[in-house]
């Protein structure tokens, strides 16, 4: 088995001259926003999933299911979307639909074209069942689309409430949505760089940075992933 940085191996090679860094305003034990930077505009993640999405939007469509509310199926699916289903865990009063992905069993209909879920599976414990579920409600064809945090704070409304238990990589979403999807039915993407990562993890809000800031890819900072998953026609 090759080392790594999680087996303690050090990096080879001569002493290197340390760059001096500048901390100015980051250099601090309190982050500038512990909301994720609602307080200060569009948060960071949330501009990768509204991208994500936009690219994605023609998948919106027909009956679809959306988590804790319907913003997104309006947003991006409009005239295509011939039924909106709001799916809560303990309901709210937009919710249409009460019940826990970890138990199918509470799910009456399981014919969705399209079903959006963001940033909803870490606070899932058993998220195997929760991603088996996600498929068995889609349609025949249909599509899933799905946001997971890389890079994150925790969400101590969530944790406080449900539970907040997982972080993904390209690879575990990848393994996750593969053991229930087609192999080639499963899209996986992630964006992110140590720069957004930073300011993402500080609290900072995407309008302050530059599109080019936000758009640069590191695949060694994965901030937020993403999954397209589609049903095969047949399952």
């Amino acid at each position: 088995m090759a080392a790594g940085r999680g087996s303690g191996a050090r990096e080879a090679g001569p002493p290197r001259v340390r760059e001096s860094v500048r901390w100015g305003d980051m250099r601090r034990l309190e982050p500038v926003s512990r909301v994720f930077g609602f307080d200060r505009g569009l948060c960071i993640d949330r501009y990768y999933i509204e991208r994500f999405l936009a690219c994605c939007g023609e998948d919106v469509r027909g009956r679809v299911l959306e988590v804790a509310d319907d913003a997104y199926t309006r947003r991006f699916g409009g005239d295509r979307v011939s039924r909106s289903d709001i799916l809560h865990l303990t309901g709210t009063r937009q919710s249409t639909i009460i019940a826990d992905l970890t138990d199918p069993d509470q799910f009456a209909d399981r014919a969705f074209d399209c079903i959006i879920c963001t940033q909803t599976l870490p606070f899932i414990y058993d998220v195997r069942r929760a991603a088996r579920t996600l498929h068995d409600l889609l349609a025949p064809g249909g599509t899933l689309l799905v946001t997971l945090p890389g890079i994150s704070q925790i969400s101590r409304y969530d944790m406080e409430r449900w539970g907040d238990y997982w972080r993904f990589t390209t690879c575990s979403a990848r393994r996750l949505f593969e053991d229930v999807f087609s192999v080639e039915d499963v899209q996986v993407d992630a964006f992110g760089n140590v720069l957004v990562a930073t300011a993402f993890l500080h609290g900072l809000a995407s309008d302050e940075l530059e599109p080019e800031e936000l758009d640069h890819r590191d695949a060694d900072y994965e901030l937020m992933i993403t999954v397209r998953a589609t049903r095969a026609a047949g399952a």
